[in-house]
């Protein structure tokens, strides 16, 4: 496995990592806890160094599953996790809005520790920026922990060119998470020029678009009722019916090149640049060796032509999240 440099930070981690999310949250029951400790350890063998989790997924039992799973490995492997959800205090399944005060942050990165089985957390993300907390404050509650050295790296999901740049001038940031793919393309406007002049790496979650970018959905496609895509405008089936000539588009390439139509999103955004490392999650040993061959889909000036010329008259159809949830964007 090729690796890959965050940025000016020297953090080097494997060119893609392995969202984990998926396993515990979001999409659909959770999968089998023994199931998934197995390919979280298959993907070290293949040599991913990089792994993704946060308190919020499940909550905890996905850092639980990540801290079990690589703790054979711990010195080998880069985990990231994230911070700043406010959780049901009755203990339900559900977030209940943000929390990114200085006090909090310490309280969940104590609590992290100790799931992820851990001494240190090598990349803590702020996962939302909180409105109600100047990101000076955050930023120096997570200076405080690197002192500390209960934390390595800090790190931005979500953040908007404004918040970055005041963060970073208090706390150097590591790597800045966003969804990132060929459907969704906005970070190129304003974030990544700031990435690139700040020396920050990019850490783009949801590469394959939430699946629809591996050919494997289409309009007929049915999911679990505890699936989120059920309540995402981009997942209707009439969006997913317009959007189908996004996918396309990646399975004449990849018939040409031999490869999948998910191997080329990933090899596209691998060749953006250099200090970019695609976060793809699953829950299948065929799938996250799928993704890995991804890294040795090489694709010319041509081939990149093509999917900009092509991709850039594809009017993909429908919001990314309802509007309760885009709004928790940075600016």
């Amino acid at each position: 496995m090729q690796k890959r440099k965050l940025g000016k930070s020297g953090l080097e981690v494997s060119a893609l990592g392995l969202g984990c999310m998926g396993m515990s949250f979001s999409y659909g029951p959770p999968a089998d806890k023994h199931e998934m400790i197995s390919l979280i350890r298959k993907a070290v063998e293949r040599g991913v160094t990089f792994f993704d989790t946060a308190e919020v997924y499940g909550p905890f039992i996905n850092e639980e599953l990540v801290g079990e799973a690589l703790a054979p490995f711990r010195k080998q492997v880069v985990i990231a996790t994230k911070f700043g959800f406010k959780l049901d205090p009755n203990g339900g399944p559900k977030w209940v809005g943000l929390d990114s005060r200085p006090e909090h942050i310490k309280q969940v990165a104590e609590a992290s520790l100790k799931r992820l089985r851990t001494d240190v957390i090598d990349l803590f993300y702020q996962h939302r920026v909180d409105p109600d907390v100047p990101i000076e404050d955050v930023a120096g509650a997570v200076k405080d922990l690197i002192r500390a050295g209960k934390v390595k790296h800090f790190g931005l999901s979500e953040a908007g060119a404004q918040t970055i740049r005041r963060a970073h001038a208090v706390q150097p940031v590591t790597a800045v998470q966003s969804e990132y793919s060929l459907w969704w393309r906005r970070p190129e406007a304003e974030v990544l020029p700031t990435l690139e002049e700040l020396g920050i790496g990019l850490v783009p979650y949801s590469p394959l678009g939430k699946g629809f970018l591996t050919g494997k959905i289409n309009e007929n496609t049915k999911f679990d009722s505890t699936d989120f895509r059920n309540i995402l405008p981009r997942f209707t089936p009439e969006a997913r019916k317009t959007n189908q000539t996004m996918v396309d588009l990646l399975g004449r390439i990849a018939e040409r090149k031999k490869a999948k139509p998910a191997q080329i999103a990933l090899a596209w955004l691998l060749a953006r640049k250099p200090w970019i490392v695609p976060i793809p999650g699953t829950t299948k040993l065929h799938r996250l060796d799928e993704n890995i061959e991804a890294v040795k889909v090489e694709l010319t000036s041509d081939d990149l032509r093509e999917i900009e010329g092509a991709s850039s008259k594809i009017k993909v159809q429908g919001a990314r999240y309802p509007e309760q949830l885009d709004k928790m964007t940075g600016r």
